[in-house]
């Protein structure tokens, strides 16, 4: 299975937690993953579609990586999606590219996992805020997988959980789905 994690972070070096989660995805030679640094890729924003789009059609199974923000992604993910998910390749009567494909979602939250429920500070579980991902996924034809959630990522998680979590990601974007 050939996996492409597509990391829409716009500030990486500052982020711990997704500069780990990146580094045991790379550091792992038992897999068939390509990494894809997409603010690097596109510092001023103008997102190459035919590339993107090929990356997208090599893969079995795209995740999406990003820091949760405002109760949604970095906005150049979002550009992402309008540019390179077009009519006629994306969705549409022509558009099947990336039907069968399976889409997961790499979430690292500053809160803990019991603000994302309905009596915690942010009234919502994380699922029901990642619901658009969802959708969009079952739109394309594509099928949406679990997402994988680092919790607490702004309250200092200690070094061996974080190292614990990376090398359990490495593996999960990895498994096959059930």
């Amino acid at each position: 299975m050939k996996t492409t994690v597509l990391l829409f972070h716009p500030n990486l070096e500052t982020s711990r937690v997704n500069k780990e989660l990146t580094q045991a995805v790379l550091n792992d030679p038992n897999h068939d993953v390509t990494v894809r640094d997409e603010y690097a890729a596109y510092p001023d924003g103008r997102i190459d579609v035919p590339t993107e789009q090929r990356l997208v059609e090599d893969a079995d199974r795209i995740v999406l990586q990003f820091p949760f923000y405002w109760y949604s992604s970095p906005s150049l993910l979002k550009l992402w999606e309008d540019k390179v998910l077009e009519y006629g390749w994306a969705y549409g009567s022509t558009g099947h590219a990336l039907e069968g494909k399976e889409i997961m979602l790499a979430v690292s939250a500053g809160s803990g996992e019991a603000d994302y429920q309905h009596d915690g500070s942010h009234h919502a579980t994380m699922d029901e805020l990642l619901k658009p991902f969802e959708t969009m996924a079952d739109y394309v034809g594509a099928r949406y997988l679990p997402p994988f959630v680092v919790y607490g990522a702004g309250a200092g998680i200690d070094d061996d959980t974080l190292a614990a979590t990376a090398r359990r990601y490495a593996q999960v974007i990895n498994e096959p789905a059930k």
